[in-house]
Parts: C-alpha cells; structure tokens; sequence
C-alpha cells in the first residue's frame, strides 16, 4: 500500500524562494549601528589605534546602499533569490573589508559571517545558500593571511599563536557549513508542513462544496417545481386550442412532454432529499459510499461489517469520506489480486481497516509516513517500474482529515510470511457520531 499517491500532486501549489526588500534592510541598519558603535568605542573609550575613517567609509557606504534601495523600490518589495543573493553577498564582502581593518580572524566579530549564510537558509534555495556560504569560507580564508593589525595596546601588543587563529578558522567553515544546513533543514520542514496543510484545506473545501450538491438539487427541485407546473398547464391548454393539423402542433406537444419529464425528474430527487436524511448515514453505508467507485480496477474488494446491531450513524463527513476514500485507492493501487476492508464497533469505538497484498509500506519511508513530500519508488499499479509516486501529500492529508474527525491512524506491514500494508482507523464512539464539525 503506498503512501505517496494522492490527487494534490494536481495541486501544483508554489515554494516562495524569496524575502522581502524591508526585511533585509532592517537587518543592515541594525549591523550598521552595531559597527559604527563598536568602532567608536574602540576608538574613543578604549583608545585602541585603528583606521576609523577607513572604518566609517565602509560602514557609510552600506548605509548609502541602503538608503538608495529604500528610495528606488517599495519596502514590500519581495526579492527575487538572485537579487537577494547579491545583497548578502555585499554584506559578507563589507564584513570582510571591516576585519581586514581591524585584525582578520584575531577580531572575535568574525563569527558575524554566520549571519547572511544564516539568512540565505532560511529564505533562499539551496544553491544560493552554497555560493554565499563558498563565499563567506573564502573571505575567512584570505583574513588568516591578509589583514591589518588586530586593536591592542600598543605597550602590550597581542600576539595570538598560528594554531589558535587556525583553530579560529576551522570554527567558522564548520559553523557556516552546519548551521546552515540544519537552518536550511528546519525551515524547509516548517515551510512543507505549510504548504501541505494548505493543500489539505483545499481538498477539504473542494469535498465540502460536493457533499453541499444534495441541498443544491433539493432546493432547485423545489423552487422548479411551481414555473414547471404552469408551463405544464399552459403547454396543456394551447395543445387543446391548436388545431391537430396545425404546424405548431407538434411543437406544443413536444412542450408539454419535455415539461413533463423535468417534473419527473425533479420529483425523483424531492424523493432522494425526502428520504434518510442526506447528512447523516450510518456506518455500512458510509463504506460503501467508499468503496463503489474502486470496485472495477481488477482487485477484489472484500467487505466485512460487525455483526453488532445497532450501528453507528455518523456525520457525512467530507474529511472521513475523502480520507478512507484516499486510503483505499492507495490500498487498490498497491494491492497484487485483494484488499480487504474491515468495519467494527462497539458501544464505545468504531474502527476501520483497510489491508492488502501489496509490497507493504517501504522500509526506508515507514517511521516517515504522515509526513507531507515523503517520496517512495515502489510500483504503483498505474504507474511503471520503478516510477516516483507524487509529492507524498496524499496520506498526509489523509491522515490530516481523519485526525481532525476525531480518529487515530495506525499502519503496519503484515507480518511475515504474509505481505501488505495494514491501516486501521479507530474513532470514539461520540466522536464518530458527532453532528457537525472537527474534533480539536
């Protein structure tokens, strides 16, 4: 039973790659105040010798950027990624010039690289975040050779061994390297969880609008109901009044009959609206409801129901029809000749299986699965061999639907030497036959 197949892979919905123009500009102006500060302090409080003016030109020249960009373009600007790229990377070269006029990597601000590789993974793809972290690593790089004198007293100058400065600069290529990555790997957990729990509002609001069809039908049934009959009437009284030769004749005829069937045919569903109440139905029928459309892909479906009288009668709920439905087409999908669907209650729980003899859940994804954009490469049997299936929103969402009806999910594989998936979807009793709404 795979995990990955669903119909939101059809949702195509976007990854923004990019940060805003106001956001990088607040950041500079704070790292514009810090340095101007600490070369003043420097400067003036500790009476440190250092090229200050040369300082304050590069801190000015940031600042001059940054007023340029502030005039040129809306602060809601939001940067296309190689736009913000070369802003960052004017922020790791402007660093650089600074410790390379204040001691290189003798000065402790230089772990301040950090900050726009920091940045980039959390806003930027990937490859951009690589350039600039190459770049942060070459900049640290040519400081442990080239750069002025670190601040000191000059009675008592500070002389740091080779091995210290060495240590120094492994310390921030690995730094750079790990935490960028481990930023980069939140924030892209963070930003999939997002963009598969707005996949699952969708697909729940597209569920919701279907299951609002049978009031639409019933109340064009009845507000039909009255033109039809004075249609009928009129069709009926100008067939009695035209002559039976006349060329309109068969005309009206034809009227009356057409009429005719539209109130047949809204009779029929005033007697669907008229009958067991369309919002709620009980368990057997909701499984069925599940199961009709997949009965004719070449897998044996078998129902078991409870012999417990009495069965629960549920909401029809879009999120549970959407997500057993979703279920079971993974189950038929994966499945070689059978899948069996298992329905039972008590008075206190009502659960649900759904097995198969398919290949069962892949090893390298079954502590995974639940998580959105989980990906597998076992063969669907719509699919080729060795075919990637989805984006993995599919159980995501089907899991998503059902937890919020009130349900607990489990999933296994059979074991052994029995092959297949095993899903079981268990629900409080009150829980299952709420009237409306999600549990919390």
């Amino acid at each position: 039973m795979p995990v990955l197949y669903d119909t939101a892979d059809q949702l195509h919905l976007p990854r923004r790659r990019n940060v805003r123009l106001d956001t990088l500009l607040r950041l500079r102006w704070f790292a514009i105040i810090g340095q101007t500060t600490a070369v003043l302090v420097v400067q003036y409080v500790l009476e440190f010798p250092l090229p200050v003016w040369a300082c304050l030109a590069v801190i000015a020249l940031s600042a001059w950027l940054n007023v340029a960009l502030r005039v040129r373009f809306s602060p809601t600007q939001r940067l296309e990624p190689e736009r913000a790229a070369w802003l960052l990377a004017f922020d790791i070269a402007q660093l650089a010039v600074l410790l390379f006029l204040t001691g290189g990597l003798q000065n402790p601000f230089a772990f301040l690289f950090l900050a726009p590789v920091l940045l980039s993974a959390t806003a930027l793809p990937p490859r951009i975040t690589l350039v600039l972290g190459g770049f942060a690593m070459l900049c640290a790089t040519v400081l442990v050779f080239a750069h002025y004198p670190l601040p000191w007293d000059a009675e008592d100058p500070l002389e740091l061994p080779w091995i210290y400065l060495l240590g120094v600069w492994l310390s921030i290529l690995l730094a750079i390297g790990f935490i960028g990555i481990y930023a980069w790997q939140i924030t892209e957990e963070g930003r999939q969880l997002s963009e598969a729990l707005a996949a699952t509002e969708l697909v729940l609001a597209r569920e919701q609008h279907l299951s609002q069809l049978d009031g639409l039908a019933a109340a064009a049934a009845h507000e039909l109901g009255t033109p039809l009959s004075t249609i009928s009437v009129i069709a009926r009284e100008l067939e009695r009044a035209i002559d039976a030769n006349s060329p309109h004749a068969d005309d009206v005829r034809l009227l009356r009959e057409q009429a005719q069937r539209c109130r047949a045919i809204l009779s029929k569903l005033t007697e669907l609206s008229t009958g067991e109440p369309f919002d709620r139905m009980p368990l057997p029928a909701l499984i069925e409801e599940v199961v009709a459309p997949h009965r004719n892909f070449g897998v044996e479906i078998d129902v078991t129901l409870a012999r417990s009288p009495s069965p629960p009668m549920g909401a029809r709920n879009p999120a549970v029809l959407y997500g057993l439905g979703n279920l079971l087409e993974n189950a038929v999908d994966f499945a070689q000749d059978r899948v069996e669907v298992t329905a039972d209650w008590t008075g206190e729980n009502v659960a649900v299986t759904i097995s198969d003899d398919g290949p069962g859940f892949a090893p390298e994804i079954l502590d995974r699965i639940g998580e959105p954009y989980v990906r597998s490469s076992k063969r669907r049997r719509l699919g080729g061999d060795g075919e990637t299936t989805g984006l993995g929103l599919g159980f995501f969402i089907a899991k998503t639907l059902l937890e919020r009806s009130g349900a607990t999910v489990d999933y296994e594989n059979r074991a052994y030497p029995d092959r297949g998936a095993v899903i079981r979807v268990r629900w409080g009793r009150d829980e299952f036959e709420r009237p409306a709404g999600f549990a919390t």
